[in-house]
């Protein structure tokens, strides 16, 4: 991992519990896998811990570690950094992604929360021309009851958001994504139902879908014409999904809010329209694991690591099949 990312991952008390269940060499740390002292270390590595800034373990630095036999990523998704040599040559990958969908969800919850009360755009109008209670004393589009909540993509992180939906009073939340479970669905407190569908009904669209070629502007300006006037568009998930000429035309146009976590590009160069509107808020990509929170993916790798030393299996293994379709 990078020099900062272990600084703020991997303070003395997981250096401790680090050492207290593997054997540790010299250097402990490393942000790269190709010098000499990289190559001495691999040689009699069993395990690797990695996080944000890990090069790709590609065949020929694969070939340096005969003995390695586990990758502990401490950080979301390890696209990127695996690929299906390390599957081939049957070595355990885990990742922290569970732990760190934990702030992306609560980030989430706070934007559909301020977003039933348009929190965000009354503040950015505030600025210029600050209202007054009586003026939106009767409006009839500030609240969070009877909303309905669209969550695009079932993954680990919308199961979690259609979870917390619970604490509102909500009409009802849709969620859309062709490989969920209705059952699981269900169970979560959602149902399933088809994009456009959706789209007609939305208050609130939230977006939890991987970055794939076919999610690629999966929300572009028919799906944003779908919605109704006043409808509001969180992402946290990838820029990517979102058709952004298309969201800045509707957005210019009042007919659709945004909050957005994540863009495309990103960030978005100074001066971008987008940036400008005040139905619009982009936040730089703080929903994820920051600060103390990211030392929650510590314990979670190091926990892997104890189970994975004592011959217990892994609580969050990544498969071949499953790099193909997440974030």
């Amino acid at each position: 991992m990078d020099r900062r990312t272990f600084a703020l991952q991997f303070r003395e008390p997981e250096l401790q519990r680090l050492a207290g269940l593997a054997e540790l060499g010299d250097p402990v740390w490393t942000a790269e896998l190709d010098s000499p002292a990289a190559h001495r270390r691999l040689a009699r590595a069993d395990v690797l811990l990695t996080s944000w800034g890990a090069p790709a373990l590609t065949a020929e630095r694969l070939a340096r570690a005969p003995r390695l036999r586990a990758v502990l990523h401490a950080a979301g998704s390890v696209r990127g950094l695996v690929d299906e040599e390390v599957f081939r040559r049957g070595i355990a990958v885990s990742t922290a992604a569970d732990v760190n969908a934990v702030p992306v969800a609560e980030y989430t919850l706070a934007a559909i929360i301020m977003a039933g009360k348009k929190v965000p755009f009354l503040a950015a109008d505030g600025r210029t021309l600050p209202a007054a209670w009586h003026e939106v004393l009767h409006r009839e589009d500030l609240s969070n009851r009877g909303r309905t909540v669209v969550v695009v993509g079932f993954s680990r992180i919308g199961r979690r958001v259609v979870r917390m939906l619970r604490v509102l009073d909500t009409a009802a939340v849709l969620v859309v994504d062709p490989h969920a479970d209705p059952a699981a669905v269900r169970a979560a407190g959602g149902e399933v139902a088809e994009l456009d569908d959706a789209l007609r009904r939305a208050d609130i669209v939230s977006l939890h879908a991987p970055a794939l070629p076919e999610t690629r502007h999966m929300i572009g300006a028919r799906e944003l014409d779908l919605l109704p006037r006043g409808a509001t568009l969180v992402n946290t998930a990838r820029g990517s999904l979102v058709d952004h000429d298309a969201l800045l035309v509707a957005c210019a146009a009042g007919h659709v809010d945004a909050i957005l976590d994540v863009t495309e590009p990103e960030p978005l160069p100074a001066g971008h329209p987008l940036l400008h509107l005040p139905n619009v808020v982009v936040t730089p990509h703080v929903a994820g694991s920051l600060g103390s929170e990211t030392r929650r993916l510590t314990h979670h790798a190091l926990d892997e690591l104890e189970a994975w030393a004592a011959g217990r299996p892994l609580s969050t293994p990544v498969t071949a099949e499953a790099t193909a379709v997440s974030a």
